[in-house]
C-alpha cells in the first residue's frame, strides 16, 4: 500500500524485483546500463524520452535504479491502470508533486498552481504510458512546453506504448530518445543470472541455458518467479540444485510465457 508521504515517489528498493525477492540484487544489463544513459542525457537536455517493452523485461527496475542514483530527490512518478481523464491527471500531479492545499475547482487556476510548481526542476516519470488518452499526452506537452517549466518527462509502458506516443505527431516530434527493452542474448543471461540471485552462484551454465531456453527467454520476471519455486524447493527438500528441480521449477510457469 502506497503511504501519503511515498506517493509519487520512487519506490523502495525492496520493490523493485518481482514478489520482492528475498536474496536478489540488481545486476547491470546492457539495457539497464543504456538506460541510465538515455535518463542521464534527457536530464540534462531537460527532454522527454520513451522507454518501452514487453512486460517482465525489467524496464521499471531500470529506470527507478537508474533515477535513484541520478535524480532521487527530483523525480516525481504518475501511473494510471486505466484511461484517465486530463482532470484525473491533474489531481494525480498535484499530489505527485506534493502540493499543499486543496486542488483548485477551475481548470485554469490549477493549471497555473501546476505551472509554477513546475518552474522548480522535476524529473516525471509517466509508467504504464499507454493508458494515457490523446487529451492526456497534449496536457503533458502543455506543461512540458511551458517556458517556465524546468521538466524532464520519462514516459514507460509496455505493449502499445510505442504505438501510442507515435501517433501523437505533435508529441512524437518532442521525444528526443527511444528505447525498446528487449530479452536479455543467452550469452548475457549465462554472465548476470549468478549474480542476479546466490541459487544460481554455482550453478552450471548449461543448467542456466536449459532453463533460458526452455522457459525464461531472457524475461527478467520469468527468471523471478523460477528462482523463487527453485528457492522454496530446495529449501524444503533439502536438495542442491539439479536438472529435476530446475524442471520442476519452471513447470509452474505458464506455457504462454514461452514465446
Amino acid at each position: 500500500m502506497v503511504t501519503a508521504e511515498r506517493q509519487g515517489r520512487l519506490p523502495r528498493e525492496r520493490e523493485d524485483h518481482f514478489m520482492r525477492l528475498p536474496g536478489a540484487q540488481v545486476v547491470s544489463t546492457r539495457a539497464l546500463l543504456m538506460v541510465r544513459e538515455n535518463i542521464r542525457a534527457a536530464i540534462e537536455a531537460r527532454a522527454m524520452i520513451c522507454i518501452y517493452g514487453q512486460a517482465g523485461r525489467g524496464k521499471s527496475l531500470a529506470v527507478n535504479t537508474s533515477l535513484r542514483e541520478l535524480a532521487p530527490k527530483l523525480t516525481r512518478r504518475i501511473q494510471f491502470r486505466a484511461r484517465p481523464s486530463t482532470r484525473d491527471l491533474r489531481h494525480e500531479l498535484f499530489h505527485a508533486l506534493g502540493l499543499q492545499g486543496r486542488p483548485p475547482a477551475q481548470p485554469i487556476e490549477f493549471d497555473r498552481m501546476l505551472r509554477g510548481a513546475l518552474e522548480e526542476t522535476h524529473v516525471l516519470v509517466c509508467d504504464e504510458a499507454q493508458w494515457l488518452s490523446k487529451m492526456c499526452f497534449e496536457y503533458l506537452r502543455y506543461l512540458w512546453d511551458d517556458t517556465g517549466s524546468d521538466l524532464t518527462i520519462i514516459f514507460t509502458g509496455g505493449d502499445g506504448c510505442f504505438e501510442m506516443l507515435q501517433s501523437e505527431p505533435m508529441l512524437e516530434s518532442r521525444v528526443y530518445a527511444w528505447q525498446e527493452i528487449d530479452p536479455m542474448p543467452l550469452d548475457e543471461v549465462l554472465t548476470v543470472i549468478p549474480a542476479f540471485h546466490p541459487v544460481w552462484a554455482d550453478a552450471d551454465p548449461d543448467l542456466i541455458a536449459i532453463c533460458d531456453q526452455e522457459a525464461a527467454h531472457g524475461n527478467f520476471r520469468a527468471w523471478a518467479k523460477i528462482t523463487h519455486h527453485l528457492a522454496v524447493g530446495m529449501k524444503e527438500s533439502g536438495r542442491t540444485l539439479d536438472e529435476d528441480l530446475l524442471r520442476w521449477s519452471y513447470s509452474k510457469l505458464s506455457h504462454r510465457l514461452v514465446v
